[in-house]
């Protein structure tokens, strides 16, 4: 607790936060035991509940503050894709049987004999899919148009994994449709959720080139983030369009993480995920009930934070660099607003320019994306 308060020093706010959430209690509170030891202890739900937190806790803080009936949706479709996600992701997994799963998983949201052993590379992540008839059971607890949504999704995602798992992300045209798979279509799903909620307008669902917008930023902000771990976990996606005009091997730089032409790919790839924000804006502009906005806004904030921390940073290559817990507390503690999280939006835009020297062509196109922005951002309510 001690270096994170350290990091936050500057940032009064952050640090108010930090302690709030420590003493708030229950509500945000991790379970102490291991998720293993919480299966016979816990219904249904509260071990989906469980579940989480433990395969993510900054997103369990952010869905928990929804409304009660879309709270439970969000954590079901959250569940799923991360089961889906974890078959994807075990290196282990014979490839054929692999295949197969991810292109039928979503019959498995019904089926309450379906399990799996041994499957993960997290503990919890193992856990979860040993014990998924849980999960399943949750999910037949829901409203049939949440169940449509979530199995809808599952299907699209699976086949689309399965695809990339025969293929490489080549072009950028590659990388954009595998990110559009893993988390454009959750996007998409989360637009059908709120609508299908009462929460949101009806004509939210229809908006999926800005819903694939908001997955297409924060997944591209965590392929960025992760360079290292990903790349010695054997699974890449950066494209080759991209890395190839730098290198001829993408671990050359983790091997040379200072030189100019490592640090000019990594701008690269931030400056085309920056090219989602104006989307995230609209999007943004469209949610009228204040829990589902925070929920929406609060990680679009973190992915910009988060990509001002990696641009032009070595140390991305070399490890996993994060943004301060302080700002994460602050962001999950208290009201964000529109009007804040645009002021968010603008603050970063800043920090890239700071970033990049002057009388670059780097420069140059931040300093237009940044013009693109602030008019987006200054455009007046509809």
């Amino acid at each position: 607790m001690i270096p994170t308060l350290y990091k936050s020093a500057l940032h009064p706010r952050e640090v108010r936060a930090l302690l709030k959430l420590t003493l708030k209690g229950q509500q945000f509170t991790i379970p102490k035991e291991p998720l293993a030891q919480l299966v016979s202890k816990l219904d249904d739900q509260a071990f989906c509940c469980a579940a989480l937190t433990k395969v993510s806790r900054s997103f369990a803080a952010v869905i928990q503050q929804l409304p009660e009936d879309l709270k439970n949706a969000v954590c079901v479709f959250y569940l799923v894709l991360r089961a889906l996600d974890t078959i994807e992701d075990d290196m282990q997994f014979p490839q054929e049987e692999k295949l197969k799963l991810l292109r039928s998983f979503h019959i498995h949201t019904q089926d309450e004999n379906f399990t799996l052993q041994n499957v993960g590379d997290h503990e919890d992540y193992r856990i979860l899919l040993e014990h998924y008839d849980k999960v399943v059971r949750f999910f037949k607890s829901l409203d049939d148009h949440y169940r449509e949504v979530i199995v809808e999704i599952t299907k699209k995602m699976g086949n689309g994994m399965a695809d990339f798992a025969e293929k490489k992300v080549v072009t950028v045209k590659d990388y954009d449709l595998y990110c559009h798979y893993v988390a454009g279509l959750v996007g998409v799903g989360l637009s059908d959720l709120f609508s299908a909620s009462g929460l949101e307008s009806p004509d939210l669902k229809e908006r999926h080139d800005l819903s694939n917008s908001m997955g297409l930023f924060l997944q591209k902000t965590n392929i960025i983030r992760d360079y290292h771990e990903d790349l010695f976990s054997d699974r890449t996606f950066w494209p080759e369009e991209i890395w190839g005009k730098y290198a001829d091997d993408l671990s050359y730089f983790t091997k040379n993480p200072h030189d100019p032409k490592s640090l000019a790919c990594l701008n690269e790839m931030v400056m085309n995920a920056l090219t989602h924000l104006p989307d995230v804006v609209d999007y943004l502009r469209l949610l009228k009930n204040k829990s589902v906005f925070r929920f929406a806004a609060i990680p679009q904030v973190m992915a910009i934070a988060t990509l001002a921390v990696v641009f032009n940073n070595p140390k991305t290559f070399t490890g996993v660099v994060k943004v301060r817990k302080g700002l994460a507390a602050r962001l999950i503690l208290y009201d964000l607003s529109l009007e804040e999280t645009l002021k968010y939006f603008k603050k970063y835009s800043r920090v890239f320019l700071r970033k990049t020297p002057k009388n670059t062509d780097l420069h140059k196109q931040l300093s237009e994306w940044a013009a693109t922005l602030n008019r987006k951002i200054e455009m007046p309510e509809k």
